[in-house]
This record gives structure tokens, C-alpha cells and sequence, in this order.
């Protein structure tokens, strides 16, 4: 029987351990560094610096995650499979579907509240959260991609940017390929204002057959303290970005 490593326990504003300290991919819980501290905007900022998030359901308390190796999807590896580029071909030409930033983050995070992560059964996205990540968006540190169908939001996702390392969260849809063509709008706005990568925290079949791999924790925390310190792009979206995405690889079946 293997021995987890043991668990940090957190007061509000402590810093966090080291990462080494967080239990091994095979572990019943892999990332896990953390348990307790505070959702507040330092801490969080804190956090999503060091290559560290929360997750959580109500009624637990706050644990904080690092695995290794890390999901992450190279924006320059975005795969845009031929189906996906007719659905954003036609959207682009359909008179009223848009794309905007930050118009309704907080619709966008509510109703992302209601997908599971996988092996969830439930939301992981309780009051807590919403609150939290309000609060960073207020600060410019979490922005929305939203689709829209005339006057309707329709899909979108939320994310956490420092300087120019992006970090996605979470994302919904009520339309078929919805929250693909939100994803794929990231990516176009990622490739016009030369943001590298997104990070997607974990491996799904979904996000590997969009291009993501896994990156090991170390090349990942690398790259980020390379990227936190340059200048924020202005996160607005423009329909020319588009063509950063659809001109710039060529399809994918």
C-alpha cells in the first residue's frame, strides 16, 4: 500500500507548499496539494501563478490541485477538423451569431455551474466559486467567450488570464457545437495576440481530440512564470480573428 504524501493544511493567506508536495498520478486523488485557505482574488491570483487551482464541491472544504502531467492546449496545435470548420464557416455568414468577451460572464459561470467535471456527478461550481470568480473578473482576471444566436446566449466559457498565461475553466452549451466554436474563438484570439497556450488542467478524450496534450507539471511551471509578466492582451474579439484560425492550418478530419 502506498503511503499519499502528506496533505497541507491552509489558513487564510498562507502561502502554498511546494509543489513536489502534491500526491503522485497514481494516488487515489493525483494533484492533490491543498486543503483550506480562501477563495479571496490574491489568493487565487496566487494560485493560478504557481500552476495551482481549486476545485471542490458545496459543502467540502477549499482543496487545491496541481497534477502532473498537465493538460494543455498549444494554441499552434488547435485542431480544426473539417466539420468543425464548416459549422464556424457557416456562423460566421449566418446574419445575428456573434462572438463577445465579457458581455455576460455572469451568465456564462452560472450556467457552467450546471456541467459536471468528469467523474462528477453533480456541479463543483457552488456559491463559493461563483463568488470567487466574480470577484476576479471584476479584477480583469477572468473573462468570458460567449456565442450568440442574435439575442441569445447560447454557449460560452470562462477562463483566468495573468499577463498572457490563460487558464480555462469551465463551459456549457444549450446548441449542438456550441462551446467548440466558443473554444475555437479562444484559440483565434489566442493566435491574433500571440498567447501561446490554454491550459485545460485535465485529460479528456474530448480536449485530446481538439489537439490538447499532456505537458509534465515542471515544463508547465516553466512556462507560465514565463508568460505572467507580460502585457495582457485587450480581450475583445473581432470577427477578423477568425482568420488567424481558419487561414492559418489545414483541416483536420
Amino acid at each position: 500500500m502506498t503511503l499519499q504524501p502528506a496533505l497541507a493544511l491552509l489558513r487564510p493567506g498562507d502561502p502554498f507548499p511546494p509543489l513536489a508536495q502534491a500526491w503522485p498520478e497514481h494516488s487515489s486523488a493525483p494533484g492533490l496539494l491543498a486543503v483550506g485557505g480562501a477563495l479571496d482574488t490574491p489568493t487565487l491570483l496566487a494560485a493560478y501563478a504557481g500552476t495551482v487551482f481549486p476545485w471542490f464541491s458545496p459543502g467540502e472544504p477549499i482543496l487545491w490541485w496541481s497534477p502532473d502531467p498537465r493538460m494543455v492546449l498549444q494554441v499552434s496545435g488547435f485542431r480544426l477538423h473539417r466539420s468543425l470548420r464548416k459549422v464556424i464557416d457557416r456562423f460566421r455568414v449566418t446574419p445575428g451569431c456573434q462572438i463577445r468577451i465579457d458581455t455576460a460572464f455572469e451568465r456564462v459561470i452560472t450556467a457552467c455551474a450546471g456541467a459536471a467535471r468528469p467523474g462528477q456527478s453533480g456541479t463543483w461550481i457552488g456559491p463559493d466559486m461563483l463568488g470567487a470568480y466574480h470577484a476576479l473578473h471584476r479584477a480583469g482576471h477572468a473573462h468570458s467567450v460567449e456565442t450568440w444566436v442574435g439575442d441569445q446566449l447560447v454557449a460560452g466559457l470562462y477562463c483566468v488570464s495573468i499577463g498572457q498565461a490563460l487558464f480555462g475553466e469551465s463551459m456549457f452549451t444549450t446548441v449542438t457545437d456550441g462551446s467548440k466554436i466558443a473554444l475555437a474563438a479562444l484559440v483565434a484570439f489566442c493566435r491574433q495576440h500571440g498567447l501561446p497556450l490554454i491550459d485545460c488542467q485535465q485529460n479528456t478524450r474530448h480536449l485530446s481530440f481538439m489537439g490538447a496534450q499532456e505537458m509534465s507539471r515542471h515544463d508547465f511551471s516553466v512556462a507560465v512564470r514565463g508568460l505572467i509578466g507580460l502585457a495582457a492582451p485587450r480581450w475583445h474579439f473581432d470577427p477578423v480573428y477568425w482568420n488567424a484560425l481558419t487561414l492559418s492550418r489545414p483541416d483536420h478530419r
